[in-house]
């Protein structure tokens, strides 16, 4: 090998040289993560039909481990047949105290049943209810007693349910804004183009009339009769979330700012946007 040649493979042998300080027999990295037993196995909580929601086996029977808590687990659809349709004067209620009752209640049409998760209030001398248009053709079922359905097409396209409220001719209504799936997943999926369980399925009020299969042709049906398209009792939610309505920056600004959406805390079936709802 000539001199030049051994300079160079002594200049590229220095450079892939290891120049750091040696680390001692005592040093360690800085820890990212202990190493973990296998976790012991889990079983499904009892009549709660909702994945990624499980406990682990006690370890003995004296000691037992509590579960992970879960806000506003959802029962079965085994019983939600079960339960009794909500009655009429559930309904005639001002709008705004109606709103948060409906949360958790469950809307059932043939095989489809769902979970409302997420509403908006609508009241009388309101800058953003239909009402202000007064008595028409369209918004007649708005001014009927509580407890009906008011249905109408946005923009063309999205069908949106509404819980008529308050007595006749007051003219209020409670959006439904997102719902959960209790039962009926493959015919929501199929009404909504959509082979997902995510909450995408039915975050949004136009996805929640779609999955039910609605029109505008269902807009002043009872629903506090059983069979066809009814409102069930559900369980009340431990914890809500409140927030200024969606879509509706026509309105007055003490409208617009008004804190009248309601959706159940802890759940991920809520329209965006999220970041504007906070603890009452």
């Amino acid at each position: 090998m000539s001199s030049a040649e051994s300079t160079t493979a002594s200049f590229l042998f220095d450079s892939f040289c290891f120049r750091g300080s040696v680390m001692k027999r005592t040093q360690r990295f800085k820890r990212v993560a202990e190493p973990k037993l296998p976790a012991p196995p889990i079983e499904p909580y009892d009549n709660i039909p909702v994945p990624n929601i499980c406990r682990y086996k006690p370890k003995s029977q004296n000691q037992k481990k509590k579960p992970r808590h879960v806000s506003n687990p959802l029962p079965t659809a085994e019983s939600n047949m079960k339960m009794e349709t909500l009655p009429r004067d559930f309904f005639q209620i001002d709008a705004l105290d109606l709103a948060p009752r409906l949360l958790g209640k469950f809307l059932r049409r043939d095989d489809v049943v769902l979970q409302i998760t997420e509403v908006e209030a609508y009241r009388p001398n309101d800058s953003a209810c239909h009402g202000r248009f007064g008595i028409t053709p369209r918004t007649a079922p708005v001014f009927g007693p509580g407890g009906h359905a008011y249905v109408y097409l946005c923009y063309g396209l999205h069908i949106m349910l509404n819980v008529v409220a308050d007595k006749e001719g007051v003219g209020a209504a409670v959006l439904i804004r997102s719902c959960a799936p209790i039962s009926g997943l493959d015919v929501i999926q199929q009404r909504r183009g959509q082979k997902t369980d995510k909450p995408i399925l039915l975050t949004g009020p136009g996805k929640v009339g779609q999955a039910l299969g609605i029109s505008t042709e269902w807009s002043n049906h009872p629903l506090f009769t059983p069979g066809d398209l009814e409102l069930l009792d559900g369980p009340e939610p431990e914890n809500i979330l409140v927030g200024p309505r969606v879509g509706i920056q026509y309105a007055l600004p003490e409208h617009v700012n008004a804190l009248w959406r309601f959706a159940i805390a802890g759940t991920p079936w809520i329209s965006a946007p999220r970041n504007t709802l906070r603890p009452p």
